[in-house]
């Protein structure tokens, strides 16, 4: 980690209120220190109602807010949909793209959000790229195979150029919510596979500098571990980043590992 910035997201998913979102996103900052948000990003992905308010509470603040998707499309008759360029007009500066409960969820295909991807790339915004494999895919000797299509497919007609503007974020979804445990070791193993993948897909150099973040149950009693792993470069929190105290932890967590 200590030749790549350590980043960390906080996903919210559909939780909060407004005032909730305002609250929780006032709280994280109040009890951030200065020398942390020097040393590691912060990226806050509220619902997408909360965005406008969630970047005024933290306008004053080096932290980054960014969207749970954005649309493959630019603009027009895409009912439901948000544009690049809306995110942006709302505070953003980042989104998700890829996150397993819309792959899964919503059978978004990776050609999908590969054009999701480049559409963000293009509007000017960062992106943080989700990649995973499901339980059945691991017990059938799958996983590689599947992680490395999703961020060959998801990154193709990529320049390398772009690259140090999106992040990859692995989320083991057979650990999710099936009674398995994915340990730091697991973690490690898989984001170097992903970064050798990058290698394979661009050069060394490149590949090196993408910030891979672990999207796995990180909490404040396992995120060090986690972090200390050398091609981990940080967490997307879900659950533990709605309270701020635990999310303030990890985010901690993080930074220490930027001076180790």
């Amino acid at each position: 980690m200590p030749s790549r910035r350590p980043l960390v997201g906080g996903n919210w998913k559909m939780n909060t209120s407004r005032a909730e979102a305002q609250d929780l996103a006032g709280a994280v900052i109040t009890q951030l220190e200065p020398s942390i948000l020097q040393a590691c990003d912060v990226t806050l992905f509220p619902p997408f109602p909360w965005l406008t308010a969630v970047a005024e509470a933290t306008c004053s603040s080096p932290i980054g807010i960014g969207g749970q998707d954005v649309s493959d499309q630019s603009q027009g008759a895409f009912t439901g949909q948000t544009s690049a360029a809306m995110l942006i007009d709302a505070g953003c500066s980042t989104t998700l793209v890829g996150h397993s409960e819309r792959r899964h969820g919503l059978g978004e295909s990776n050609a999908i959000l590969n054009a999701k991807l480049r559409q963000a790339i293009s509007a000017g915004l960062e992106v943080m790229y989700c990649v995973g494999e499901t339980l059945s895919e691991r017990e059938s000797g799958q996983s590689e195979d599947v992680v490395a299509m999703q961020v060959k497919e998801g990154l193709d007609g990529v320049p390398a150029g772009d690259l140090d503007r999106i992040s990859i974020a692995y989320e083991p979804v057979w650990a999710i919510g099936t009674g398995r445990t994915a340990a730091a070791e697991d973690a490690q193993a898989m984001h170097c596979r992903i970064r050798a993948d990058l290698e394979n897909q661009y050069d060394a150099r490149s590949a090196k500098g993408v910030r891979i973040v672990y999207g796995g149950s990180v909490k404040p009693s396992n995120a060090e571990s986690i972090f200390a792993q050398p091609d981990v470069d940080g967490g997307l929190i879900g659950g533990a980043s709605l309270d701020a105290e635990g999310f303030v932890e990890i985010i901690r967590a993080a930074a220490s590992m930027s001076a180790s």
